[in-house]
């Protein structure tokens, strides 16, 4: 008990050389029940300065999304399913690495949201405006389609050395909806230079690697298409 006195006095004391004397001189003459929610709260309120604010990034559409030659759709439905990775790329603190195996992340550098998010996300918009497709939705909607696209994310990081790199290692599965059979995969691996040694410069690397390898999966999903061409629907009667 002594001993926590001692704390709040210590603490209260700081709190006075902080600018606040009214509560040490306070503090002389009522004494609070010696509590460790007491005492957590000095220390909190010690501590307790202009926090530091978070700053936010997102990842942006290709602009070679809307460049598409114009023509027929085709006659499927895309329903993109989600991204699957650790805990690491499913939270929204952007991960660093170094040249061996430990990992870590930046308290106050973050994504706007979970990387596996963000690339699902990407992938939709771009699949969705090129005009290739009858239709493209979330996996979570209520729409049946004819293909499932779904993913998994490897790697989505920093990693130091000389030079710095930003590394996206990504791989996506196409599944026949009726039949559940797998017709299409394609694995992206690719470190992209990092122009720069703060985090903006990083996370201008790793967008370039996420527009790289969308505009990667695009053409091979045309190319798997153009030689698999899907059925049309029959032509209702006349």
């Amino acid at each position: 008990m002594i001993f926590f006195r001692h704390i709040i006095d210590a603490s209260v004391k700081c709190l006075a050389e902080l600018g606040c004397p009214s509560i040490y001189s306070r503090r002389r003459a009522v004494r609070a029940p010696l509590t460790f929610a007491t005492v957590f709260l000095s220390f909190l309120l010690v501590g307790c300065g202009a926090a530091r604010p978070a700053k936010y990034y997102q990842l942006t559409v290709p602009k070679e999304a809307a460049a598409d030659p114009p023509g027929d759709p085709l006659p499927v439905t895309i329903l993109m399913g989600p991204i699957m990775s650790s805990h690491l790329y499913r939270e929204d603190r952007i991960v660093y690495s170094s040249s061996g195996e430990d990992m870590g992340t930046y308290e106050y550098q973050r994504w706007a949201e979970p990387p596996t998010e963000m690339i699902q996300d990407v992938l939709l918009r771009t699949l969705r405006s090129s005009g290739r497709y009858r239709a493209v939705y979330a996996q979570r909607s209520s729409t049946r389609g004819d293909f499932l696209l779904r993913g998994h994310l490897y790697d989505f990081k920093e990693v130091s050395g000389s030079p710095m790199s930003a590394r996206l290692s990504l791989e996506l599965e196409l599944r026949d909806t009726k039949t559940g059979t797998a017709v299409w995969t394609h694995f992206y691996n690719h470190d992209e230079s990092v122009s720069g040694k703060d985090v903006s410069a990083v996370v201008t690397a790793l967008n370039r690697n996420v527009q790289r390898a969308t505009n990667e999966f695009s053409a091979s999903l045309n190319q798997y298409f153009s030689a698999h061409p899907p059925a049309s629907p029959p032509s209702p009667p006349q």
